[in-house]
């Protein structure tokens, strides 16, 4: 049920990418980011369509990230590529709108969310994305700022290929698509974890069970009951929030649980898959 839930999550996402190419960016000739953008580039160049264009150039890339990011990661990015190219194959290229600034806008917001939605359910739309993951899973990066870099030089493409007016929409749409996608997947927001409890053992050993997290275990004291307490500290992703909270919950309604944002993590913090339970 768990994998059927996530692939329709997908499955309805690629689509929703599709339209934002095909109502917003490509009747105005604005580019998406990476090797959407290119397979655009071709798309309007070329007899061939821009679905076909994005099978051909991401065969490479799932190819490298098979044994990097895992076969299920990979079968999934397949499986979302597949249903974009098919979805830009019916759906008709048409305007909804002539103004090119508000297209780029909403084309902008529609494929981040599409994106981000399909990222956050271990999924990806190949191409830049898949490079992105890579080094977001290494260093605390969030991956929208890593692909609109990346994205940059489509900008350039569109500005000899077309005109620099349109790379300049095509840069607001890009950056507007990573400032989205950063909003839906979050898993590069590190929150800092505290719990005080009088049952510190059962708190502790649940924690472990579901986190892949060291935890640190203090001895405290309750200023005006004087009861002996633990206070256990870790940190943790934003997605491992929903894990932790109805755990804590049901061991010990009465902890005091503080949870904070995190700016930065050194040391030993594992930034890949951390959690079995997590939906990635």
């Amino acid at each position: 049920m768990e994998r059927l839930l996530r692939l329709s999550v997908v499955f309805v996402a690629s689509i929703l990418l599709a339209v934002s190419l095909n109502l917003f960016l490509l009747p105005h000739e604005i580019l998406s980011g990476g090797i959407s953008g290119v397979a655009m580039v071709l798309g309007l160049m070329t007899p061939l369509n821009t679905g076909i264009w994005i099978i051909v150039l991401n065969i490479p890339i799932l190819i490298i990230g098979w044994k990097k990011l895992g076969k299920v990661f990979i079968g999934n990015s397949m499986f979302s590529v597949l249903v974009t190219s098919v979805a830009l194959l019916y759906i008709p290229v048409m305007k909804l709108t002539e103004d090119a600034l508000l297209s780029s806008v909403f084309g902008g917001v529609v494929a981040g969310i599409a994106i981000g939605f399909i990222v956050r359910f271990h999924s990806s739309t190949g191409g830049f994305d898949v490079i992105g993951l890579l080094l977001a899973m290494k260093k605390d990066i969030p991956l929208g700022g890593i692909v609109f870099v990346m994205n940059s030089m489509v900008v350039f493409i569109s500005g000899f290929i077309f005109s620099w007016e349109l790379a300049m929409y095509t840069m607001a749409s890009i950056y507007i698509t990573g400032i989205v996608v950063d909003r839906v997947h979050t898993r590069h927001i590190k929150l800092s974890l505290m719990v005080v409890t009088n049952k510190g053992p059962e708190v502790k050993k649940e924690l472990l069970s579901n986190l892949y997290r060291g935890i640190t275990v203090v001895d405290g004291e309750g200023a005006y009951s004087e009861a002996k307490l633990k206070v256990l500290y870790t940190v943790i992703n934003r997605y491992e929030l929903a894990i932790v909270r109805p755990l804590i919950k049901n061991i010990d309604p009465n902890a005091f649980v503080s949870i904070n944002e995190t700016m930065e993590v050194m040391g030993n913090f594992r930034r890949d898959d951390q959690s079995k339970k997590v939906p990635a």
